[in-house]
């Protein structure tokens, strides 16, 4: 019988204990891992983000993470990222140094407004694209963030939802198997669990 199982990456930073909380609370089988093994068996892939860009890349590096996690992604499997996590998939970053996964061509950059940075507390999703982990999520719904950087993507075509800081802004994308999203499910109450049982349901239909 398929596991279903989901790996949460962990890369010695994040908010392991709420994620993985989350997840167990919509029905997921969770394994944390660094292990390269876990996510090449895995049924979907959770990568969570707390913390600074460089020192994630430091983390997925230190594990040997880099290359088998676009390898999963390439490969179709089941992938949700979370605030850095999206992030990540870019090239890199103005906060870092660091390159990072390069799967996705744009930017992340700095907000540059007279808002206090970094932007902490709800805020408002409006959607752009339809993205099934959005299925049962109302446009104007609100969600917490907890960040000063967020993605510019050069294909406007993966952008999910925009959200109101100063300047709208991306923050979710969606482009076949892999979503990731600015804002935490973990910490969105009902909203965010539907995030998140949405990426369930998939990974069982995968």
């Amino acid at each position: 019988m398929k596991s279903d199982l989901i790996a949460l990456i962990d890369y010695g930073e994040g908010n392991l204990g709420s994620v993985e909380k989350a997840l167990r609370h919509v029905g997921c089988d969770v394994q944390i891992t660094n292990s390269p093994a876990v996510l090449d068996a895995a049924d979907g892939v959770v990568m969570p983000g707390v913390g600074a860009f460089d020192d994630c890349v430091h983390g997925l590096e230190k594990s040997g993470l880099i290359e088998p996690i676009k390898q999963l992604i390439t490969d179709g499997k089941p992938f949700l990222g979370i605030c850095l996590g999206l992030q990540m998939l870019f090239a890199g970053s103005e906060e870092g140094q660091r390159d990072g996964l390069g799967l996705l061509p744009g930017r992340v950059v700095r907000f540059r407004h007279e808002l206090k940075v970094p932007q902490i507390g709800w805020n408002q999703v409006s959607k752009v694209h339809y993205a099934p982990h959005l299925d049962g999520i109302d446009s104007g719904s609100w969600v917490y963030f907890v960040h000063s950087y967020y993605v510019v993507p050069d294909d406007e075509a993966v952008i999910a939802t925009t959200t109101d800081y100063g300047i709208e802004f991306c923050s979710s994308i969606w482009c076949d198997n892999l979503f990731a999203c600015q804002f935490h499910p973990e910490k969105s109450q009902a909203v965010g669990l539907k995030v998140l049982d949405n990426f369930r349901k998939l990974v069982e239909g995968a």
